[in-house]
């Protein structure tokens, strides 16, 4: 019999998982599992590696006991670690809240995506990028997104099939600043990852629209040409003039992938610029969570499970990490089911609580409702609420017959 001693906390190379005391959880190690149910959590995946005190001290609030597995660390080379190690350069507190933020966000969105539409319909049509204009957009969404970010992003939720590039470039803008905020950026960084993201894919208005909308399958030949709108893109911002040159890079380089198998250079992580990892990351969940000609839409929760297991090869490891922080378990618009029946849209996040959010019910499916409530989750906590008010599974728009697009103009009762 082997009497090989473990140290506290750490686990035995001979058992899968091993249970310990929260006074024995050390920074890296893998948490499996909890004492109790993962939906009366804030933690988003079922299992995350410990990277700091504080998020030993959040699974103190919920457990006092976890399981941890063994981890296999491997060696990466310096060049094609994260560039996220970037020391935060700002620090950003919520201006006004969600509430007061909103009917200001609706007409910012409402511009931003009048202006977006027509700066696309100009170049298919070959007009020259107005740079004052790209500009003039990305600064009102920063400027919103600084006040307070939740209230844009509702407004990013709501989409229109038929306009999806539009909306997908001015939603990627939008989320890309949120995500620049969350990650300290400057404010001059901020306008910068903005552009990146507004500009993304200009390079698809040069790619014909019956491939580009086609519902079937594409061909070979077809998704080459569709692959193509990275060069088109990058030759289009080299262009114009009064655009930073990370744009271009963006244009270039957003659909590279960290283990070098993207395209259209195959680049390697070391290649790939800190903008473009973020935009390719926010690109990517913002095309999940969209329904598109040839594929419906994912719940957010489900696109951020993508992205959190294609962390590493495709994403970024760190960036992807810090994303899933930043969008959170229910972001602002989200559709969500409770436990008891009811349906709801989130309205405002729960900084402490992330799965306990602030939400309006909307639905009940044993019953109509004869008025929207609105309602505080977060009083769950405090017993105000009883646990059938948590939220049982994000919803994709559409679900019960539910489109956010109709609830836009009323602001939802706020």
């Amino acid at each position: 019999m082997d009497n090989r001693e473990v140290k506290p906390g750490y686990v035995d190379e001979r058992q899968k998982s091993h249970k310990i005391p929260i006074s024995e959880l050390k920074i890296g190690m893998f948490v499996s599992k909890l004492d109790r149910d993962w939906m009366d959590t804030p933690f988003l995946m079922q299992g995350f590696v410990v990277e700091t005190l504080e998020d030993i001290d959040l699974v103190a609030q919920y457990s006092e006991y976890v399981w941890v597995d063994k981890l296999t660390v491997e060696w990466v080379p310096p060049q094609s670690r994260a560039v996220a190690n970037m020391i935060k350069s700002a620090s950003y507190k919520n201006k006004t809240e969600a509430k007061q933020e909103h009917a200001q966000a609706l007409s910012t969105y409402k511009q931003a995506r009048r202006l977006t539409k027509t700066l696309l319909d100009d170049l298919r049509f070959g007009t020259v990028i107005d740079t004052d204009q790209v500009k003039e957009t990305v600064n009102d969404c920063v400027g919103s997104v600084l006040r307070n970010p939740d209230a844009l992003i509702w407004m990013s939720r709501m989409r229109s099939e038929d306009e999806y590039t539009a909306e997908h470039c001015l939603n990627v803008c939008i989320l890309a600043i949120a995500f620049g905020r969350h990650l300290g950026m400057s404010e001059a960084d901020l306008h910068k990852v903005g552009i990146c993201g507004l500009l993304h894919d200009v390079g698809k208005m040069r790619v014909p629209p019956e491939i580009l909308n086609k519902p079937d399958k594409l061909t070979d030949k077809e998704f080459n040409i569709i692959k193509a709108h990275s060069i088109h893109g990058r030759n289009l911002l080299m262009s114009s003039s009064g655009l930073p040159d990370i744009a271009i890079d963006v244009a270039y380089s957003h659909h590279e992938k960290v283990d070098g198998s993207g395209y259209p250079r195959k680049l390697s992580a070391a290649g790939i610029s800190e903008f473009a990892r973020i935009i390719t990351i926010v690109d990517a969940y913002d095309a999940m969570t969209a329904h598109r000609c040839y594929s419906r839409a994912k719940a957010s929760t489900e696109a951020l499970k993508i992205i959190f297991k294609d962390r590493g090869t495709h994403f970024d490891d760190r960036l992807a990490l810090e994303f899933i922080k930043c969008v959170g378990l229910y972001p602002p618009g989200t559709l969500v089911e409770l436990i008891n029946g009811f349906i709801g849209i989130v309205l405002q996040t729960n900084q402490k609580f992330r799965h306990l959010p602030k939400i309006i019910i909307i639905k009940n499916l044993n019953g109509e409702l004869k008025k929207e409530i609105i309602l505080d989750l977060g009083d769950i906590e405090n017993q105000k609420l009883d646990k059938t008010y948590l939220i049982k599974r994000a919803l994709t728009d559409g679900e019960h017959g539910i489109n956010l697009m109709d609830y836009k103009e009323r602001g939802l009762g706020f």
